[in-house]
């Protein structure tokens, strides 16, 4: 049977699931998941049927409308797609539903924190699904290609609340006997417990399967915006993102109708792994992002971007992941340009322009994961995540935009989305499109190489702007020691501060390090990007003197993008360094959320 996804058990010759009925159990105590699912399909089916999972135990399938059982088995763990669910569905009668049954307690997706983890007199749990980890909390096609509707009840201590990307329809009590065969109503409906009911009507991928469960309240701050926080953090977070529904009506106007109703924000505890998560409906975020300037509020047009590029209109593969992230990282700019100004744009693609090139040295010894659609057959796409579907991709639509010109390439945009909303497609298919819409485009760039050539193509553009090319001079002048002076930064943000540090030599001598922070407590900023890549430069550099910095840091956040480089700086400079390294991640592991231990272990493995 063809394969449909190189990280999916899933073939292109048996139908997918397009409904999924999910009754989840949480228990806080063993930090474990309970659960059933109903799954549709989007055809009656007889014979085999393969289904995703990993670190799930299956206790039963059944028909539903029968109650008969249906034949299983789970093969031996791949390390990088998990365990085949095989189905014998019966010949005589096809069926069209299949009913689940299943419990996990080492869930790749779910992260239970303890009260003190999350630093709350509750302890709290939430999802994070992307790339390939659906398949941790339900057996499902964990594909893009397979877009799901779903239902969910989620029964939890009813000290908490709950939250998820999907509408909210109740919080009530448990009902007997709704618990299904799994879960008895002795524990369904014990004392303290209670349900909150969720829908989702619209398909998504089943990466953007999320919830949460904690102590977290909430304030609306715009016709269609919540943000959703802890008590601690949740004014600040509103006044933080105060200006989401400007954003929300810039998107609007370049990419047409947002479609999915609601575009609520909800901040995590420190341990999220990613900046931010584009969950339909409601965005997950680090509290990372919260620096009391609104500079959090360009994570925020990030992911609003996702809710037409990435959402709406999806890769069929991780193969094809610049379609989501190239495409979202060029409509975030541009809904940063009309809200917060070109000048801002250009800073955001300067970052984006050195964390390129950056990323391109990192995987210098294996150029196919710098292609815009890397071959990914046996790679698990942790372990590859990088800047470049992000900022290359960026570089070919931006490139394409130079040479049609904006007002065409809107229009194009525009039709792309309204043509595969709602879809899976593959890059050849956006090709093929660009071709027909933009007649004569494969004449004047070289769509080939920017898709599959390695590296960065010689016509891609680094950023042009004054406030960018006087931090480059300073960067610059800071090798012949030339510090810039306070009149110099006294307008500067987090983000010239990152600018400056990622365009400063890697040779800095560890005194010039102690004297840039002795002057402006780099180390110490409230700007996590700030202090990481100071961090990250003066650990580099032999200053010693940032171990305790950087180990308070790592027991702190749990966000990858700040555990590579400081891991990674550590584990490299010295034996001292190799050994603190090991001794933060042992003491720091069960904060951080499974998929970045795993990024840490890599890190670890290579470099300790």
């Amino acid at each position: 049977m063809a394969p449909l996804d190189p990280h999916s058990y899933a073939d292109g010759e048996s139908p997918l699931t397009t409904h999924v009925a999910l009754t989840l159990y949480l228990d806080f105590a063993t930090c474990s998941l309970h659960g059933s699912a109903l799954l549709t399909l989007s055809a009656p089916h007889s014979g085999p049927l393969s289904l995703d999972t990993r670190s799930l135990t299956i206790h039963s399938a059944i028909d539903p409308t029968s109650l008969s059982p249906i034949p299983f088995s789970l093969s031996p763990p791949d390390p990088v797609l998990g365990s085949r669910l095989s189905l014998s569905l019966p010949s005589e009668t096809p069926l069209s539903s299949i009913l689940l049954s299943f419990s996990t307690s080492s869930s790749s997706a779910l992260h239970f924190l303890s009260p003190s983890q999350a630093a709350s007199p509750f302890p709290y749990a939430y999802t994070q699904c992307q790339s390939i980890h659906a398949r941790s909390l339900f057996p499902c096609h964990d594909t893009p290609a397979a877009r799901i509707r779903f239902s969910a009840l989620l029964n939890i201590p009813s000290s908490l609340s709950a939250v998820m990307a999907a509408r909210h329809h109740a919080r009530r009590d448990p009902i007997p006997s709704e618990g299904g065969l799994s879960l008895p109503d002795s524990l369904w409906c014990a004392p303290g417990r209670i349900v909150e009911q969720f829908f989702m009507e619209q398909p998504i991928p089943p990466y953007l399967f999320a919830f949460a469960v904690g102590h977290i309240v909430f304030r609306d701050i715009g016709p269609r915006t919540r943000v959703y926080a802890g008590p601690d953090v949740v004014d600040e977070a509103a006044r933080e993102f105060a200006r989401t529904e400007e954003m929300i009506r810039a998107g609007e106007k370049l990419f047409g109708p947002y479609d999915w109703e609601r575009f609520d924000l909800l901040v995590l505890p420190m341990s999220f792994p990613y900046g931010g998560m584009e969950n339909p409906r409601m965005v997950f975020l680090t509290p990372t992002v919260i620096k009391g300037d609104a500079a959090g509020a360009q994570v925020v047009a990030h992911e609003l971007a996702h809710s037409w590029t990435g959402n709406l209109i999806t890769n069929k593969t991780n193969e094809d992941f610049w379609l989501n992230e190239g495409f979202t990282t060029y409509a975030e700019r541009r809904i940063v340009e009309v809200v917060q100004g070109e000048e801002r744009a250009a800073l955001n693609m300067g970052i984006g322009w050195r964390g390129l090139n950056r990323t391109v040295e990192r995987f210098r010894d294996n150029m196919e994961f710098t292609k815009l659609k890397p071959c990914m057959q046996g790679v698990d796409p942790d372990n590859v995540y990088s800047e470049i579907p992000y900022e290359k991709g960026f570089q070919f639509l931006w490139r394409i935009e130079r040479q049609v010109g904006r007002p065409v390439f809107d229009e194009f945009t525009k039709k792309y989305i309204s043509t595969f909303k709602f879809q899976s497609i593959d890059t050849e298919t956006f090709i093929d499109f660009l071709k027909a819409n933009v007649p004569g485009i494969e004449n004047q760039i070289d769509l080939r190489l920017w898709v599959e050539g390695t590296g960065i193509p010689p016509d891609a553009m680094e950023p042009v702007s004054a406030v960018y090319n006087k931090i480059k001079t300073l960067a610059s002048e800071f090798k012949n020691g030339q510090m810039p002076g306070e009149d110099e930064v006294a307008q500067w943000n987090g983000q010239e501060w990152e600018l400056y540090l990622e365009n400063l030599s890697a040779n800095v001598d560890p005194s010039q390090a102690l004297a840039l922070d002795a002057r402006y407590r780099l180390s110490e900023s409230r700007d996590w990007e700030v202090k990481v890549a100071f961090l990250e430069l003066a650990i580099s550099t032999g200053c010693k003197e940032y171990y305790a910095e950087a180990e308070r840091s790592l027991k702190q956040v749990g966000r990858m993008k700040y555990l590579r480089p400081l891991y990674t700086a550590l584990a490299k400079c010295s034996e001292e360094g190799k050994m603190l390294a090991r001794r933060i991640y042992a003491e720091s592991r069960n904060c951080y959320h499974p998929i970045a231990q795993g990024v840490v272990e890599s890190i670890l493995s290579k470099h300790a």
